[in-house]
């Protein structure tokens, strides 16, 4: 059985320009749009913006969360990319979701980024969500093949 999210409106014309949505058939991601009331630009290296997405979520259950991940095409064809990486939605977060826009651009390449309202600047993949039990112990109860191998320990020239 599919899980229901709750999606608050936050922004009304996403009813004009189209509710967040599965672009295709076998889309991995809902792609999320700029509410905001004029263009902005965003120089290269200049600090991270945070970009209303217009919606809220309630997905009520300890079993999901959402992820906002960059859309590939506007982080490789023009250095768009998230000012955290990835961002992370809690199940009980319930306020609007934002993106935090970033210009990965170098410095002084004249390469600024203008997001207009509507664009379509991130993407949302919700996933299902593991909530392990810890055990403290002294030891593992079994060994690894890697061991105590630290970083870059199974890459080329180790």
């Amino acid at each position: 059985m599919k899980p229901t999210i709750e999606i608050k409106i936050m922004d009304g014309r996403l009813r004009q320009w189209g509710l967040p949505q599965y672009q295709t058939a076998l889309a991995g991601a809902i792609d999320l749009m700029a509410c905001i009331d004029e263009p902005i630009t965003l120089r290269p290296q200049e600090p991270a913006v945070l970009i209303p997405s217009g919606i809220a979520l309630h997905m009520n259950s300890s079993d999901l969360c959402a992820v906002i991940l960059p859309r590939s095409g506007l982080g490789h064809k023009k250095g768009l990319v998230l000012g955290n990486s990835a961002g992370l939605i809690d199940a009980d977060y319930t306020a609007q979701c934002f993106v935090s826009a970033w210009n990965r651009n170098p410095v002084n390449s004249g390469l600024d980024i203008t997001i207009n309202p509507g664009d379509r600047i991130a993407q949302m993949l919700f996933l299902p969500v593991v909530r392990p039990t810890f055990i403290v112990v002294d030891e593992f109860t079994a060994p690894s093949e890697r061991g105590q191998g630290g970083f870059g320990s199974t890459g080329i020239g180790h």
